[in-house]
This record gives C-alpha cells, sequence and structure tokens, in this order.
C-alpha cells in the first residue's frame, strides 16, 4: 500500500488548525448523512454509520451536529440531497488520480475538479480511464506503541484481517492493517473488542502500480492533492505517485 501511505503519512503528520475545523465538520457531516441514508439511522444496526459517528467524535465534532446529519439523512429533517461520484483523471508525470465525492450539485463539483487538475498540469479523464489501477481496500490504522508484532499479528487473524504491516518511527510508528472491503466495520470492531486503540478505520484506493515523480512534478503533485482534498465535496483523492522518502517528507513539510 505504498502509494497511498506514503501520502496518507504526510496528511496525519500535518496539524490540523482551527481554520481547517469547518471543513473536516463538514466532510464527517457528510459521510454520517451518507451513510444514515443507505443504511438506517440506527448505529447499532450500520457499521458504516457507526464508524462514521466515531470519526466525527475522534475530531470533537458536538453530538448536535451529528445527531442533525443523521436526521438528515434519514429524511426526518430537510436538508440538501447528496450523492456519491467518482471523476477519474491524471495529474503531473501521468499519474492516475480516483477522486471520490459527496455533492449536491453535480455541475459545481466536476467543475471544481476539473479547474484543480488543469491549473496542476492534470487532466479529467472518462469514467473507467483509471479505475482498473485500483483495488479498493479497508484500511484500519493502529498506534503502534505497546504492540509487539507477534502480538498484533494474533489480533489481525482473529480480528478476520487480511494483512499488517509497519510504518513510521518513534511516535509516529503505526500498524496499518488492510482488510477486504465489505469486511472493514466488522474487523474494526473486533480490534477494538480486543483491545486494541483503533485510530482510524476507511476504506482506501490501493494502486497496483505505481509512477515515480521528482523535482517539479512531484511539487506540483503533492500541491494539487492538497487542492483537491480542500474541496468542500471531496471526501478522498487516490493517486498512484512514489515520490522518494527524502523528497516526499521535504515538500510535505
Amino acid at each position: 500500500m505504498s502509494g497511498h501511505s506514503k501520502w496518507a503519512t504526510i496528511k496525519r503528520k500535518k496539524a490540523v488548525v482551527d481554520a481547517k475545523r469547518g471543513k473536516i465538520f463538514t466532510r464527517l457531516a457528510r459521510e454520517i448523512i451518507t451513510a444514515a441514508r443507505s443504511g438506517g439511522g440506527d448505529p447499532s444496526a450500520n457499521a458504516r454509520l457507526r464508524t462514521a459517528i466515531a470519526a466525527a467524535r475522534a475530531e470533537n465534532m458536538p453530538n448536535a451536529n451529528i445527531d442533525k446529519a443523521i436526521k438528515r439523512g434519514t429524511g426526518e429533517i430537510d436538508g440538501a440531497a447528496y450523492e456519491e461520484v467518482t471523476y477519474e483523471g491524471y495529474g503531473p508525470g501521468g499519474v492516475a488520480l480516483f477522486v471520490d465525492v459527496t455533492t449536491d450539485n453535480r455541475n459545481r463539483t466536476v467543475g471544481e475538479v476539473r479547474h484543480a487538475l488543469t491549473k496542476h498540469n492534470g487532466s479529467l479523464g472518462e469514467n473507467g480511464c483509471v479505475a482498473w489501477m485500483f483495488e479498493l481496500k479497508g484500511s484500519i490504522v493502529i498506534p503502534a506503541e505497546g504492540l509487539a508484532e507477534d502480538a498484533m499479528m494474533e489480533h489481525v487473524v482473529e480480528s478476520g484481517a487480511e494483512d499488517f504491516a509497519p510504518e513510521g518511527e518513534g511516535e509516529d510508528a503505526i500498524w496499518q492493517v488492510t482488510t477486504a472491503p465489505a469486511d472493514l466495520f466488522a474487523v474494526k470492531e473486533a480490534l477494538e473488542a480486543r483491545g486494541v486503540t483503533v485510530r482510524s478505520a476507511e476504506l482506501v484506493r490501493v494502486p497496483q502500480n505505481t509512477v515515480k515523480l521528482e523535482g517539479k512534478d512531484a511539487e506540483t503533485m503533492l500541491k494539487l492533492m492538497d487542492v483537491l482534498e480542500d474541496l468542500d465535496d471531496v471526501q478522498r483523492v487516490s493517486a498512484n505517485f512514489d515520490i522518494p522518502d527524502e523528497i516526499l517528507q521535504s515538500l510535505g513539510g
């Protein structure tokens, strides 16, 4: 999962500043709305909703906001009608990009995504042009402190996960657990039932091959990732770039 994980590591190292708080709440609320709409408003019977609520609470999202988002999803109160849409395209150096969005206005969203790509030496493509390059997987991040490899192996086997691998060093060290997409929420809850602290659990698109970037292309690619992820409608951006660690760390701050 190196292509996904390198960018994920940089994002984890970036502090969440107050100016971004509203953006984070918007993204979390939309996931709650979508989860409630697709699986109902009862968290005990909707694993996706349980995970969305847990993520919202981890970011200190007020309970009133969470309750309101659930009710919007179930139709108990009026609100924007969101739909899940995907866009595919290319970034600098021919990097493949897959953008997951939740939007109430497709025309606005596709215009924003196209503008971001064009401004950063990329282009929007047809549906299916890069989808085949990515495999959907469940990704669970667990703090590595106090969890030896043999103990982690036991947790992974007993919870039904597919694999795990270490990432980072020192305070940044984590275990990256991989699951089948349909097993993500069940594995997360099985790990928590075994006393494991789960930092995050989400579906990710893992690239099957990568494009190596250096110099200006690497810098432009990271700027494009930031711009895309900062769009209100964007939930997740997947890309198959491979930037050497030393360059990625210097450019990512």
